[in-house]
């Protein structure tokens, strides 16, 4: 089994996954409880199936990009458990896990065309946001980037094809952009849940990171706001 952490927006979602499904979930928005809540929902579910970390055949976690606060916690965490417990850890780019999520929903449905194109958003500051694109195949049709929404954002992409738009980043994308043939949800969130095709992929290619230096792919530095006052409260 693979336990798989999510903490690249203001979600904080912990799974254990087998091959096939996903066997628990833990997940909460509230307040970026990542911090106070990411070791708890890990502990909660290895006793709920009854093991150890180190009965688990590796650790997964979302590598970015997204919350700077958020990717450093659950990276954190996840190398901490790969390194105690000898069992490795695989990366998972959290655009990728985001697209087998919204597309094993839309399967479901039948709702999926060979020419659809599919492109998870992650709120990121001011009207920017991070994405990439993907076809029904999932081959990366534009590579993850941080890119500020216009009226002719995804231009160079056919209008031919169906084009969905999906997570928290999509509301600022709708606002803007003057497009045919897309189709926007707001509502679609992250969840470590999605990870599991993505991460037994890996596991299966034995596409692990080095414990000691892996770090979250965070796309754009982190920035800080200066105190307009200094020490002395002046």
């Amino acid at each position: 089994m693979i336990l798989c952490i999510e903490t690249a927006t203001s979600l904080c979602s912990v799974a254990l996954c087998d091959k096939s499904r996903v066997t628990a979930l833990r997940e909460s928005d509230e307040n970026r409880s990542h911090a106070s809540s990411l070791t708890i929902f890990i502990m909660e579910i290895l006793k709920e199936a009854g093991i150890n970390a180190g009965d688990l055949d590796a650790v997964a976690v979302s590598k970015g990009p997204g919350s700077y606060t958020g990717l450093r916690i659950g990276v954190s965490v996840a190398k901490g458990i790969a390194y105690a417990a000898s069992i490795p850890l695989i990366g998972v780019e959290t655009l990728l896990s985001m697209f087998y999520g919204f597309t094993e929903s839309a399967k479901e449905n039948n709702n999926i065309m060979a020419t659809d194109l599919f492109c998870p958003v992650i709120d990121a500051r001011r009207m920017e946001v991070y994405y990439s694109v993907y076809n029904a195949a999932c081959n990366k049709i534009k590579d993850i980037r941080a890119e500020i929404m216009r009226k002719d954002s995804f231009r160079d992409l056919s209008e031919s094809s169906r084009l969905f738009v999906f997570g928290d980043g999509a509301a600022k994308c709708k606002e803007v952009i003057a497009r045919k043939n897309i189709f926007f949800d707001g509502n679609f969130r992250t969840s470590a849940s999605f990870m599991l095709n993505p991460v037994y992929k890996a596991f299966n290619s034995q596409c692990f990171e080095n414990v000691a230096y892996f770090e979250p792919f965070y796309l754009k530095n982190f920035l800080t706001t200066k105190s307009v006052k200094n020490i002395l409260g002046k």
